[in-house]
């Protein structure tokens, strides 16, 4: 499939609207997928992007080494989705938190809903620079009721971790990252200034919306996404295009701009490290479900 680029202003490239790609796994795991290289580098430092819904056991205890595996429920979740990693956590998050693994060197994970839970949400493979990705895993977990709500005139949206409109979150990820979680009619003034060395990725997750950049409009149809690069401190408008709210994400990150190579859960520097660290999962050195911190 070929992707175009919708508009280039300076140094500054929106990309056109991409379509996720149908998952289905087993019988209780379906969504859109979106990964990085439909986007040429604009997704940096996200390398992949899943919106699903669960609502049974599906992949079981997995591995992950070299980036950041980012679990983010959306409110209309219902029940609990329980994690279990070899940092020792082992607790359920609820509809609307936050939970961040930084896998770095290794770590063990499992995310299954409780017994009729349906999870709706997102999956976020954040990709880590050379320096962090040999570094001890740690892990974040941020509830809903410490995210503050942006709310004016058409919008109401989640300032799930990050910075936006002058407020920040208290909780802080190991690698720059704003995650925005809203809701838009065509009413809404809701304005977003991508920091200057970050990327950004807007998604249309229900409805269609708009985006303004640079004084252009953009439009995104339900379960379509666009990329932003090369912003330098820029301002994106969002807004629905009907009267009822259209539900939103945006990922912003600071770019890395470093090659990296991906293995399913692995994004490692080189091929040799990729290779090193299966090795090591396959000896069991990344841990268990069962370790202790």
């Amino acid at each position: 499939m070929t992707y175009q680029v919708a508009q280039q202003h300076d140094s500054m490239t929106a990309f056109a609207p991409v379509k996720g790609s149908p998952l289905s796994v087993g019988s209780g795991f379906t969504g859109m997928g979106f990964r990085h290289g439909q986007f040429f580098g604009a997704m940096d430092p996200i390398i992949m992007v899943d919106h699903y819904t669960m609502t049974v056991p599906t992949f079981g205890a997995h591995p992950h080494a070299g980036l950041s595996a980012v679990t983010v429920l959306f409110e209309d979740t219902e029940g609990k989705f329980n994690n279990r990693d070899s940092l020792g956590n082992d607790f359920d998050i609820n509809p609307g938190d936050l939970y961040w693994l930084n896998a770095g060197s290794g770590a063990i994970h499992d995310e299954a809903p409780r017994k009729g839970a349906t999870i709706h949400g997102l999956q976020i493979f954040v990709n880590l620079p050379a320096r962090l990705k040999h570094q001890s895993p740690s892990s974040l977990h941020v509830k809903r009721e410490d995210m503050p709500t942006l709310k004016g005139q058409g919008y109401r949206v989640r300032l799930v971790l990050g910075q936006s409109n002058g407020i920040e979150t208290a909780a802080a990820s190991v690698w720059p990252v704003t995650i925005l979680d809203g809701f838009a009619d065509k009413t809404s003034v809701f304005e977003h200034r991508i920091q200057t060395g970050f990327n950004a990725w807007i998604y249309s997750v229900e409805g269609d919306i708009e985006y303004k950049v640079r004084g252009n409009w953009f439009t995104l149809h339900q379960g379509e996404s666009s990329a932003i690069d090369d912003a330098e401190n820029e301002a994106i408008t969002i807004r629905g295009k009907s009267s009822s709210s259209s539900h939103f994400a945006v990922l912003s990150g600071e770019t890395i701009h470093e090659h990296f190579v991906q293995h399913g859960p692995f994004a490692m520097s080189t091929q040799q490290e990729i290779d090193e660290v299966v090795a090591r999962y396959n000896a069991g050195e990344l841990g268990s479900l069962d370790s202790q911190p």
